[in-house]
């Protein structure tokens, strides 16, 4: 009767706190702005089993996935354990036998993963303080509070087979009906068997109790809270073609009082919840090309400073407070440096790698989106920048009146010549007036006009898609020039777009119709992919272009729009070989550098991310340097330049390398 009073003191005493806790960190998600994640229903959930409890994105390090999995799954098995503790709590000879065969899963499962997670959480251990993982390194306090966790759920373990062993041999070694217990049935032998074993299972009884209690309540405290949060952070992450737009700003809105956000009740609650959610695991970090070359980005502290600052003016926001030395400070600059936010590519490398599907970028463009609108703090070399895209609908000071010059003596039409089309050809700044990629431009619409395909440009009518303002948080600009561009689009009845830039392609498929401007947009590389395999066009892989090729991935087509086969494909058919891939390809592929527009400024801190990049494609050995994308194409030249490999290497769009194809088929 005195263990069961005592344990209902407890146990009440335990889940009122962390009812308090809960509470707490719902109030502070509640100073966010409202954000709908309520939507698509089915897809979330299916997120929730493939990735939070699948550990998908895990594997994407098998080491270490394998390590996290096997702790994290062997909590959620040992939850009927910690439920038949609690029950004994009550009535102490209950135990779930009579489920018998699910009684015999549950009790093996218990021994099984009890030994598998003693083993990973010292593996763990290990990384972190022996073999010293670097993207595992955090500061003092982070490290303290990374081997609590781990000797904490180290502890749990060792008291739950403890416990059972010591039941056991309460029991005299005999087993009840279905129970399976291969391990604890041994270690059962280290105890007296019969009455004499009471004392040590009431022992480890009472510390699995407290320790699974302690755990409970410390982790709304924690930096571990990602332990209760990560479930919920992944319900509520969007869908792929969400994550690759940015949510827009009601600038009509005659009430605002700001734009962006440079403290924490900007936010809305699911950018705070990413801040409780962040593991530290610094796989954003990891993978992050400004950080890897030195730049002074961390995906990962831009996060915990978000957590951080919550957690430091949330409580006073809650209490009414208006005023204090915290108030005298926001989250930028004070936390967040401006050299950090100017840093970001926006290539979504982060939020790939993310196991708790954390969307980094829109936190990031939110903060650049404060500096340029309420402030007009951004980098000098940005000025031209912005006066050229307001001015001349480009990035360039070049008049809108020769967009079109490229496509003289082509036999190709405008829309306003005639608009009776197909689709729409969206050339894109540097289709148009970049010497190199007008050539790009050139080779498409030869592929297009071969395969007979229908197609106008815009011309002169056509003006920047927005992406590059938009990303340097210019929203205000980047919302007039792509409204304008819809309203253009929308008079000639645009149903059909393509497009060689992945800038372009990811603004008018995800972005516009935001605005108004709903269109089937395809990149240019899924429509030669198209042709090719249709047939509307011939590659003859026996035309020797190049010896081998190594294909880079754009970000804005790649991550951004899952697009990687295309153009693999296409340069296997075109050349007769597979591309030879670079260490990190695909959903791993390393940003050139240009994103988030970084194409249209200094490289004054760290290192150069294309020469990074350059360096890869080079070690491949491939001659050729397949890219896709104008940015890529600009950056991966510069870099085969700088490390002087020029005469031996050559960076060719796709569709240069189809267009050579076919003209060299034809007259072989």
């Amino acid at each position: 009767m005195l263990k069961t009073v005592a344990f209902t003191i407890v146990l009440l005493s335990a889940f009122a706190l962390f009812a308090y806790s809960g509470k707490r960190i719902l109030d502070l998600l509640k100073i966010g702005k409202p954000d709908n994640r309520f939507d698509n229903i089915g897809l979330r959930i299916k997120n929730v089993i493939v990735i939070a409890i699948a550990q998908s994105k895990l594997f994407r390090d098998p080491v270490a996935g394998i390590v996290h999995a096997l702790i994290f799954w062997g909590f959620v098995l040992f939850i009927s354990a910690v439920v038949e503790s609690f029950i004994q709590g009550f009535f102490p000879g209950f135990t779930f036998a009579f489920l018998g065969p699910v009684f015999s899963i549950m009790t093996i499962t218990q021994d099984v993963f009890g030994v598998l997670v003693i083993l990973s959480v010292l593996f763990a251990l290990y990384r972190r303080f022996v073999q010293k993982v670097k993207r595992l390194e955090v500061d003092s306090e982070g490290q303290k509070d990374a081997a609590f966790i781990l000797i904490m759920i180290l502890f749990v373990v060792v008291s739950m087979l403890g416990q059972n062993s010591a039941h056991v041999a309460m029991n005299n070694g005999i087993l009840a009906d279905w129970e399976i217990r291969p391990i604890t049935q041994h270690l059962a032998g280290i105890f007296t068997a019969g009455e004499t074993a009471t004392i040590p299972y009431e022992v480890f009884w009472w510390t699995h109790i407290f320790l699974v209690l302690a755990f409970l309540n410390y982790l709304p405290y924690s930096k571990h809270l990602h332990v209760i949060t990560s479930v919920p952070n992944v319900y509520f992450s969007n869908p792929l073609e969400k994550r690759a737009q940015l949510i827009p700003l009601d600038l009509a809105d005659e009430k605002a009082e700001y734009f962006g956000v440079n403290d924490i009740e900007k936010f809305t609650w699911k950018q705070l919840l990413d801040g409780f959610s962040c593991t530290e695991c610094g796989r954003c970090e990891s993978v992050c090309p400004a950080n890897t070359v030195g730049k002074p980005l961390s995906p990962r502290k831009i996060i915990t400073d978000v957590r951080d600052r919550t957690n430091e003016k949330g409580p006073l926001i809650l209490s009414k407070v208006t005023e204090g030395e915290v108030f005298e400070k926001a989250l930028v600059p004070n936390y967040t440096s401006e050299a950090e936010l100017w840093s970001c590519t926006t290539c979504m490398a982060c939020v790939q790698e993310c196991p708790v599907m954390i969307e980094h970028v829109g936190t990031i463009v939110d903060m650049r989106r404060h500096l340029v609108l309420m402030e007009s703090n951004f980098p000098s070399e940005l000025n031209n920048t912005f006066k050229s895209l307001e001015n001349n609908g480009s990035p360039w000071a070049f008049p809108a009146s020769e967009r079109g010059a490229w496509a003289e003596g082509l036999g190709i039409k405008t829309m306003a010549e005639d608009s009776n089309s197909e689709y729409l050809f969206w050339v894109g700044c540097a289709g148009s007036f970049d010497d190199r990629y007008k050539k790009v431009s050139k080779a498409f619409a030869g592929i297009m006009q071969e395969a007979g395909i229908d197609f106008r440009i815009l011309g002169s009518e056509e003006q920047c898609n927005g992406d590059t303002a938009r990303r340097l948080g210019n929203e205000y600009l980047a919302q007039t020039l792509m409204q304008t561009n819809i309203e253009t689009m929308n008079g000639y009845g645009v149903k059909k777009v393509v497009t060689a830039c992945p800038h372009c392609f990811n603004s008018i498929k995800n972005e516009f119709p935001q605005f108004g401007g709903n269109y089937e947009v395809l990149h240019h590389t899924e429509m030669i992919d198209q042709l090719v395999s249709s047939g509307k066009i011939k590659v003859d892989p026996k035309v020797e272009l190049v010896t081998n090729t190594t294909y880079h991935d754009s970000c804005y087509i790649g991550r951004y729009n899952d697009i990687y086969d295309a153009p693999r494909e296409i340069l296997e058919k075109s050349t007769g070989k597979q591309p030879v891939e670079m260490e990190r390809n695909k959903s791993r592929g390393f940003c050139c550098g240009a994103g988030g527009g970084r194409m249209f400024m200094e490289d004054n801190e760290g290192g150069r991310i294309n020469i990074e990049r350059s360096k890869e494609a080079i070690a491949t050995g491939a001659e050729t340097i397949a890219t896709a994308c104008p940015f890529c194409m600009t950056m991966m030249t510069d870099g085969v330049k700088t490390l002087e490999k020029s005469e031996e290497v050559m960076v060719k769009d796709i569709a240069e390398i189809v267009f050579e194809n076919i003209h060299l088929s034809i007259t072989k």
